[in-house]
């Protein structure tokens, strides 16, 4: 059994996981079947380390995961942080008031640098239900005191897509702005992306964009999609990354990842 490509990049929610947060026997059976091939899996997500290391650990994976939309490599089996990069937080805090000064306070969350980096949540954001740990903060200044991979923002009357798109507009000189999932809205060091985040990754294992397919569902995926030679959205995928998907498979609860794979492996 052979596969045209060396290297497998699959983004983390939405796409991989199933809506309950585990991984299909098929998707497993099928990801085992292409690395027994020899190609590489690498996961890629937006989730800082703390909040995806259970999840590598279930899976038995112990390669470079990406994560933090690139910030940070991961290697995965021994349990060390590769590379890892910051938010400027003067920076940040800069373009958070040129932002409200558009569209009036935001609620805010921030992921701490660091294999152990806690999630801080401000006063009115909300957090998605689930098992992933936060802490609540309400000193504005608790919120700068250490570093940060990324400053999460939420309007209280704008949806995400809107809100991404004012942010973009009024500070995407200074930050990068993505959105990665419903109510998540994220400011991150410019010119970051999951692109460049795996770029390093695949270097470590001697792969290029040309060796890689890459499976997701948001549009913080698009960068991945342009640097890899084929980009495969999710039947779930938001409408951007549709469009600029080469194609659309099965969504997350219903095994595309391993459609797309058991037909490459024929």
């Amino acid at each position: 059994m052979s596969l045209r490509y060396r290297l497998i990049a699959t983004d983390l929610d939405g796409t991989l996981l199933r809506d309950d947060d585990t991984v299909s026997q098929r998707t497993r059976a099928a990801l085992a079947a292409a690395t027994a091939a020899g190609a590489a899996h690498i996961i890629v997500t937006g989730r800082a380390v703390p909040w995806t290391r259970h999840i590598l650990d279930d899976l038995g994976y112990e390669g470079l995961a990406v994560c933090g939309q690139g910030a940070q490599v991961y290697h995965a089996g021994e349990h060390r942080l590769l590379t890892s990069l910051t938010l400027d937080r003067q920076l940040a805090r800069l373009a958070l008031s040129k932002i409200e000064a558009e569209v009036g306070p935001l609620a805010l969350a921030a992921s701490r640098d660091g294999l152990d980096g806690e999630v801080l949540v401000g006063p009115g954001y909300r957090v998605q239900e689930g098992p992933l740990p936060v802490v609540a903060y309400e000193d504005p200044a608790e919120l700068w005191s250490a570093p940060l991979n990324k400053v999460y923002i939420q309007h209280p009357e704008l949806d995400d897509d809107a809100l991404t798109s004012v942010a973009r507009a009024t500070v995407g000189s200074l930050v990068n702005v993505v959105m990665a999932g419903a109510g998540i809205v994220e400011m991150l060091p410019l010119g970051l992306s999951k692109a460049t985040g795996l770029a390093l990754a695949a270097r470590r294992l001697g792969l290029r964009a040309a060796d890689t397919i890459a499976f997701g569902d948001m549009p913080n995926d698009i960068p991945m999609f342009g640097w890899a030679a084929h980009g495969v959205a999710m039947a779930n995928a938001h409408e951007e990354l549709k469009a600029v998907a080469h194609e659309i498979t099965a969504s997350n609860e219903h095994d595309g990842i391993a459609v797309v794979l058991e037909r490459l492996l024929g």
